[in-house]
């Protein structure tokens, strides 16, 4: 199914289309229901639909699940011989796939090969792309296993064109000639982090943050980054506060889970004002919840984590543009202020695949705020927590400072870093990492984004991955209604008011609607917290699954 949908996504966004992916599959090993949906125009796409014109079933559940999902000029393509059952209407193209696959290829295997040409075929759309990408995937196997993939895709592809009467109904055309990027979330959080001149990685794999790791690992001969696989979270993200005070950015990765395991180690890159950047990636809990599911359920619990006061940021980006963006800055403000940085994301987000037309690498910000040995040559002394207007204090590199010693200590500590225990040193370190530092954060923070009618009657507040599903629902209504979209991805410290008065735009609306996939409404709650503005009406969704256009228009219908 991954092998389908995935080459689908590739020869779609190669031949210039937008596109947008969506998977949808079971924790279990063995058994279940999976689906992977894969939408292309020409125009951006970026949300899951309901509704399907090509339904690609490769067992006999899928048909029975999704047959009521399928267009009334839509198709079902099908094996009857697999499934052992053969289907009237005509909707129904039935197609040998297993079939064709051992008469042409000799290997059964080669089924899903037959599968996406066939697909093609239904739309005719050339092979060119798919045999390119046949050549890539299997190239290491040798010319004969290579030919007989371009043979089984060309058969699948004749197969469907060949008895499929109505197909002329898409009346698919062409796209302009450009070349997309095509990625989704995880991707653009490693190449982000591998952008911004992250040296380390350590994490324990946990879903859906994994990707992230395989990323790096996959960068990591090529840019000389070390990846650490660790044996649980508590080691990982210690290991990554152990690497960035010996002088690397450094960064790791989790699920709510196991994050629940690094709170202490939060608190120690707090006291210790050592940079640290951590992913985040949601999926709905308690415990082990829906490991393979999404919900926005941890944006408090990553607010409020780790004991002791301290200052955070919070990223939760809104595509795998923001992603890349984001963790750029999630760098530069960890490295600048000496302080923990999130990114803040989920499973739909983070497995979702997206087209762009590129990443603007000109945006990209790398200060080295480290201080090294011929920093240090003009200066008598170092002293590591040194009291300064800012709050920031010197961050030497141990054994790049010379003569000077470099010390770190999770106990409260002076300015040379070491114990203390009277109050008066306390209310000032204090006062230099936290009250010192917060309102200069507070000041990188960017303003929410306000997408359609600048003077709107009607606001869809969002956060994080509702993003491309708000947007294109703002697209529908904006026919008729004054309507628009405030979305939010730097979430915390919350942004001011200065820039744009965001919070007098919805007071002056007739109807504001807040947008979540939790239950409790987190960022409903933080927003009245932070601003005293409360929602009145609220739509969220907790059932492990992301919002579709259809069923976020069903709830907006209700709310108007």
């Amino acid at each position: 199914m991954q092998t389908i949908g995935g080459a689908l996504a590739k020869i779609f966004s190669r031949k210039g289309y937008y596109v947008f992916t969506h998977q949808d599959y079971m924790s279990r090993i063995r058994g279940g229901h999976n689906f992977y949906q894969v939408r292309f125009s020409d125009r951006k796409v970026m949300a899951s639909k309901e509704a399907v014109d090509i339904l690609l079933a490769l067992d006999l559940n899928t048909i029975e699940i999704h047959k009521n999902s399928v267009k009334e000029d839509g198709f079902i393509l099908y094996d009857s011989e697999s499934m052992k059952k053969k289907f009237e209407g005509t909707e129904f193209i039935d197609i040998p796939f297993r079939k064709i696959a051992l008469d042409v290829g000799k290997n059964s295997v080669m089924a899903n090969t037959v599968a996406t040409g066939a697909v093609l075929g239904l739309l005719d759309l050339k092979l060119d792309i798919l045999n390119e990408i046949l050549r890539m995937t299997f190239k290491g196997k040798g010319e004969e296993i290579i030919e007989k993939n371009i043979a089984c895709a060309e058969a699948g592809y004749n197969y469907a064109h060949e008895n499929c009467s109505r197909c002329e109904a898409f009346g698919i055309s062409e796209p302009q000639d450009r070349k997309l990027l095509l990625i989704d979330g995880v991707q653009a959080i490693g190449m982000g982090a591998l952008m911004s001149g992250c040296m380390f990685y350590s994490a324990y794999p946990m879903s859906p943050s994994t990707g992230i790791l395989n990323y790096l690992a996959s960068r990591a001969e090529e840019y000389g980054i070390v990846i650490e696989q660790a044996e649980d979270e508590i080691s990982a993200i210690n290991m990554t506060i152990g690497a960035s005070f010996a002088g690397v950015r450094a960064m790791t990765g989790t699920s709510g889970g196991g994050f629940s395991l690094m709170a202490e180690g939060l608190s120690l890159a707090g006291i210790t004002e050592t940079p640290l950047v951590l992913a985040e990636m949601q999926r709905p809990g308690p415990a082990t919840g829906l490991p393979t599911r999404t919900e926005q359920g941890d944006l408090l619990f990553v607010l409020h984590a780790g004991h002791g006061e301290f200052p955070r940021v919070i990223f939760e980006p809104g595509t795998p543009e923001e992603a890349f963006y984001l963790t750029n800055k999630a760098f530069e403000l960890a490295e600048k202020y000496q302080i923990p940085v999130f990114i803040l994301s989920d499973q739909y987000l983070g497995e979702s695949e997206w087209t762009f037309e590129n990443f603007d690498l000109g945006r990209l910000v790398y200060n080295d705020y480290r201080v090294r040995e011929k920093d240090l040559e003009r200066t008598g002394e170092y002293k590591r927590y040194k009291y300064t207007d800012t709050g920031i204090s010197p961050l030497a590199v141990p054994g790049e400072a010379g003569e000077h010693l470099v010390v770190a200590d999770s106990d409260e500590h002076d300015e040379e870093g070491h114990i203390i225990e009277d109050s008066e040193t306390r209310i000032k370190m204090v006062q230099k990492r936290l009250l010192k530092k917060l309102p200069q954060i507070k000041k990188e923070i960017e303003a929410p984004l306000l997408y359609g009618d600048s003077s709107p009657e009607i606001v869809l507040v969002g956060h994080g991955s509702t993003f491309g599903v708000i947007k294109e629902i703002v697209d529908i209504y904006s026919k008729d209604k004054k309507i628009a979209m405030l979305h939010f991805s730097q979430i915390y410290p919350f942004p001011e008011l200065e820039k744009f008065d965001y919070i007098d735009l919805l007071k002056n609306a007739n109807l504001v609607i807040s947008v979540e996939n939790n239950a409790g409404g987190q960022f409903s709650m933080l927003m009245r917290a932070e601003t005293g503005f409360e929602f009145t009406h609220r739509i969220l969704k907790y059932d492990g699954r992301p919002f579709t256009i259809e069923n976020l228009k069903e709830e907006v219908d209700a709310c108007l």
